[in-house]
């Protein structure tokens, strides 16, 4: 009771501040783009994105279609390297707005179309193929209703199949709802940090930033026939009379060769409760909170399980039998050393080498970065430094932050073989070897990957000046901060050994059943603490869905490594109990062996949730993106695994009194 007396005041203290601080700060956000006010008849440009589809995963050109182009040429948007890597291509569009003006326009008509466009308008309708566009740095938003429930899209599709046909009908007229809200640079100071640089609207800003803000941007597209002689007459932007959507087939424009087709937009203004920092909501809308905290709750009952082995390990296992050894005489020993079974004899090999040591070094070292970019991402991203509309920023934060902590993967890694051999020589290949083994094995599947992109020529294919930066980026930062890291760990000092290793190894007893059965199997556990997160990410990834709920992704992390490290810590114990002195690589696959699980559930994924999916093409794109997050996966909680163990049997044996 009196340490929670003289803690309350300290906590009270902390609480007011935070309030004082909030309320000095007038509603201060990080959405990730630099707010833009417009005055009435301002002119606004949207975008568009690359061409997706969730049955293909090949993204490819908005204007590989034969769309209307703008009137000053196609102008690409400054990308960063995440949109690079994701296959964004974002360029300028011919759809052009006035502020508050609602207005129906004309674009232009295509000349007839040939067998070839026939052909390839054709193919993406039936793929399902989506149009993005961008107004504002906000996607656009189709919204519709099934059986009573409105279901929203991003995106609008090329074109549709009616069932039972065999002609395709295209999309040629977009009816734009653009939601707006009255800003009056009331007290709201907003910070930017998205693709138009970082800014604060301050007190002085406020008249200047007044005007009306786009909170929202929806589409309902139409196919309709005009007549093309009637349409040629017309010059872009010309207005023309508002379109009601034809219900009938015979009303829609088809796709065939010889025809040529019309493109026409309306757009409407609405005015909108819905503030600026509020305005991503509608696309993060989050689904199934229940199904995360059953994720969570479900991790916690495995936790608290394995905790309680560990504890009955510690506390009575173990402190038992080292109060007994510790408490009989030298002569007593002696004789207790005779009848002793399992990890006490192990003492003199339980630090013995293990085989490919110098790939364990490799393999710890990579963990260690790729463990510190995981959770330093997540946790960025749950604090909302990395929003949805800075687009590419995830991924580009991802690749800085390995780069950087290539410095801690090459201390690592050296420090563990300095530990392993008792010198310092070979730091360098080890170095060498921790910047390129992880690196090395992503370059070659992307590689293969990216030959496939671009027999198909998909915008998804990394351009070959991408690949150079990428090198530059390998090369020139994270091999040297590697080395640099290395260098470190040769000054550290090394980790001793509390037994002395006997010079000849101790023959392990002969077992029913492989141990690596039990490794194996051990993976189950910290796949059961994963599993229902990698759907909602999956699905993220190949269905287009926004996956924001960082602050789940956050706690599901740290169940994870808890899972990982108590895992480990049995399975080892488990093994020395049995008098199998060689725990180093079963510590590491005690834990890591949750990559395998992942890699096949990703195969679940793709048999049974992305039946869409279509073509060998696409298969092979999915299963190489799998194949490089299992073992990134394989590497960190392997890691994870392992330097738990490491610590657990130092302190395990640093206890017993050995002559």
């Amino acid at each position: 009771m009196a340490f929670s007396e003289r803690k309350m005041p300290g906590i009270c203290s902390v609480f007011l501040l935070v309030v004082l601080f909030a309320h000095s700060c007038h509603g201060f956000y990080l959405p990730g783009s630099y707010m833009h006010t417009y005055s009435t008849s301002d002119t606004i440009v949207a975008k568009v994105n690359s061409l997706t589809s969730i049955e293909t995963e090949l993204p490819f050109s908005y204007y590989s279609l034969p769309y209307c182009k703008p009137l000053g040429g196609i102008k690409k948007s400054a990308e960063n390297l995440g949109e690079l890597l994701m296959g964004d291509q974002i360029d300028n569009s011919p759809y052009r707005f006035k502020m508050n003006v609602n207005e129906s326009l004309y674009v232009c008509t295509t000349s007839p179309l040939n067998e070839h466009e026939v052909k390839l308008l054709k193919q993406r309708t039936r793929d399902l193929y989506q149009v993005n566009m961008i107004l504002d740095n906000l996607p656009v938003m189709r919204i519709a209703k099934q059986n009573g429930v409105s279901i929203q899209w991003t995106g609008f599709p090329v074109g549709f199949t009616p069932p039972n046909s065999n002609d395709d009908y295209i999309i040629n007229h977009l009816k734009f709802k653009v939601l707006v809200h009255e800003y009056e640079g009331s007290g709201v100071q907003i910070i930017g940090t998205g693709e138009e640089g970082m800014g604060v609207i301050s007190e002085a800003d406020k008249k200047k930033a007044s005007g009306y803000e786009i909170v929202g941007f929806e589409v309902t597209p139409c196919s309709v026939k005009y007549d093309p002689e009637v349409m040629t007459k017309l010059h872009m932007y010309d207005s023309i009379s508002p379109v009601n959507c034809p219900l009938e087939l015979d009303k829609s424009q088809i796709i065939r060769e010889r025809e040529r087709i019309s493109f026409t937009y309306e757009v409407e203004f609405v005015k909108s409760d819905i503030r600026w920092p509020s305005r991503w909501d509608a696309y993060l809308k989050m689904e199934g909170a229940r199904v995360h905290w059953f994720s969570i709750l479900n991790s916690l009952m495995v936790i608290t399980f394995l905790a309680g082995i560990v504890f009955v390990i510690f506390l009575r296992t173990v402190r038992r039998d080292l109060t007994r050894y510790e408490e009989l005489d030298k002569e007593a020993q002696a004789q207790m050393n005779e009848e002793l079974s399992g990890w006490k004899l192990v003492v003199g090999d339980v630090f013995r080498e293990p085989d490919c040591a110098k790939l364990l070094c490799v393999m710890i070292g990579d963990g260690v970065q790729i463990t510190g970019m995981a959770a330093v991402t997540i946790v960025f991203a749950a604090f909302g430094f990395m929003s949805p509309a800075s687009r590419g920023m995830l991924l580009t934060g991802m690749i800085i932050l390995y780069l950087f902590l290539g410095i801690a993967a090459g201390y690592a890694a050296v420090r563990l073989w300095r530990t392993l051999k008792g010198t310092s020589e070979g730091w360098r290949s080890i170095s060498w070897s921790v910047a390129c083994f992880f690196p090395g094995i992503v370059f070659v599947i992307l590689t293969v990957l990216n030959f496939i992109l671009w027999g198909s020529k998909s915008t998804g294919a990394i351009p070959i000046s991408l690949y150079f930066v990428l090198l530059s980026l390998w090369f020139c930062i994270s091999v040297p901060l590697t080395l640099v890291g290395g260098f470190l760990g040769t000054r550290a000092e090394a980790i001793q050994y509390p037994v002395r290793t006997n010079q000849i190894p101790r023959e392990i007893p002969a077992r029913k059943y492989p141990s690596w059965l039990l490794v194996l199997g051990a993976g189950t556990l910290p796949f059961g603490t994963l599993f229902i997160e990698l759907f909602f990410i999956l699905s993220s990834i190949w269905l287009g869905r926004f996956y924001y709920v960082f602050g789940f992704l956050l706690i599901v992390l740290l169940l994870l490594i808890i899972v990982c490290a108590e895992v480990s810590v049995v399975l080892t114990y488990m093994h020395l109990c049995v008098e199998d002195w060689r725990w180093w690589w079963k510590a590491f696959f005690a834990s890591g062996s949750v990559a395998l699980y992942v890699f096949l559930y990703s195969i679940n994924y793709l048999v049974f949730d992305l039946q869409s999916l279509s073509g060998p093409v696409s298969a092979i794109l999915y299963l190489g993106y799998s194949m490089i997050m299992a073992i990134a996966i394989m590497l960190s909680t392997g890691t994870i695994g392992f330097i738990t163990s490491f610590y657990f049997v130092h302190y395990l044996f640093s206890s017993v009194k050995i002559d």
